[in-house]
C-alpha cells in the first residue's frame, strides 16, 4: 500500500476532493497528439525521479494519460503524479460522462495475465457443462470468501474451472494441510466440493507429490494477495467473492476479450 512514511520531498495529495479538483479542467480539454519519442523519455525521467523519492517502492509501468497526468503503477496500485512529480494523486479516478471507474479499467488492463501461459497442470481441473468458457481461481481451503464462491460457482455452466491451491498460512494456519489432503485424494474434484459442503476431508496423510510451493511462487509472481483470485479467459485478474450474475458476465466478457486478442496477434 501506498505509504506517506516513504516519501522524501513529494507533495501527496490523497482525498478524491483533490483529485477532481485537479483533475476535471484537464479533462474538460481534448487532448493533444504528443510524440512518441519525447513521451517516453519524460516518462522514463518520471520513473527516475519518482524512485528518488521513495526509498523501497517498486515503480512499474509509467505511461501519459489522455488527461495529462502520469499513471504509475506503485508497488500494487496505480497513482498519478505531473511530468515533474510534485505531486502524487492517489485515489480512483471517474469518467463523469461514462460513469466509469478509469482507475479500475486500467489495473485491470496492467495486470492482465496471459491466460494460455498458467501451469494448469498444477491447478485441479473441474469440467462444468461442455466447459467450453475458461475460470482460473487462485483459492484457500479455510478461506470463508472462497467458500461463498464457491456456493455462487453451482448456478455457472458450461465452463471449465481450474482451482489453484493457494493457502494463506498468516490467516489460515491449517489451511496448507487440508489442501495437501485435497490434493492426495483420488478424485481431488470431488473431495474439494467434499470439503465446502460438508467440511469432509479425504482419509490420507496428505503425504503425496503436491503443487503447493510451486502456486505458492505463481500466485507471489502475479501479485495475488487475497483469496479467492480469479483469472478470465482474457487475463483479467480480479479478487474477490463475485456474485454469480457478476461471475456469468465477467466470464462472457472475458470471453470476447480473449477473442479479440487472439484475432489481434494473427
Amino acid at each position: 500500500m501506498f505509504s506517506i512514511n516513504r516519501s522524501k520531498n513529494a507533495t501527496l495529495v490523497l482525498a478524491m476532493g483533490a483529485l477532481f479538483a485537479v483533475s476535471a479542467p484537464v479533462l474538460a480539454q481534448t487532448a493533444k497528439p504528443a510524440v512518441a519519442a519525447p513521451v517516453a523519455r519524460e516518462a522514463a525521467q518520471v520513473k527516475k525521479l519518482l524512485q528518488e523519492k521513495f526509498d523501497g517502492v517498486v515503480i512499474g509501468n509509467v505511461t501519459k494519460s489522455p488527461f495529462g497526468f502520469y499513471e504509475v503503477m506503485f508497488d500494487d496500485q496505480l497513482v498519478y503524479t505531473d511530468a515533474k512529480v510534485t505531486y502524487v494523486l492517489v485515489g480512483n479516478l471517474y469518467d463523469t460522462a461514462t460513469k466509469k471507474n478509469l482507475t479500475d479499467a486500467k489495473m485491470r488492463e496492467l495486470s492482465r495475465v496471459s491466460f494460455d501461459s498458467l501451469p494448469l497442470e498444477l491447478a485441479m481441473k473441474k469440467v462444468k457443462g461442455n466447459g467450453s468458457r475458461k475460470l482460473a481461481i487462485f483459492s484457500d481451503a479455510d478461506c470463508p470468501f472462497c467458500a461463498r464462491l464457491e456456493n455462487e460457482l453451482k448456478s455457472i455452466d458450461n465452463v471449465t474451472i481450474y482451482t489453484f491451491l493457494y493457502p494463506i498460512d498468516q490467516l489460515h494456519p491449517d489451511s496448507a494441510r487440508k489442501s495437501r489432503m485435497i490434493w492426495c485424494a483420488p478424485d481431488k474434484v470431488k473431495a474439494w466440493d467434499s470439503f465446502f459442503a460438508s467440511g469432509t476431508l479425504p482419509q490420507n496423510g496428505g503425504d503425496c507429490d503436491n503443487p503447493l510451493t510451486a502456486t505458492h511462487e505463481l500466485g507471489q509472481k502475479m501479485r495475488v494477495t487475497a483469496t479467492p483470485t480469479l483469472v478470465f479467459a482474457d487475463g483479467s485478474v480480479i479478487p474477490g467473492a463475485l456474485p454469480a450474475q457478476r461471475l456469468e458476465a465477467e466470464i462472457a466478457q472475458g470471453e470476447v476479450q480473449a477473442a479479440k486478442i487472439a484475432a489481434a496477434k494473427k
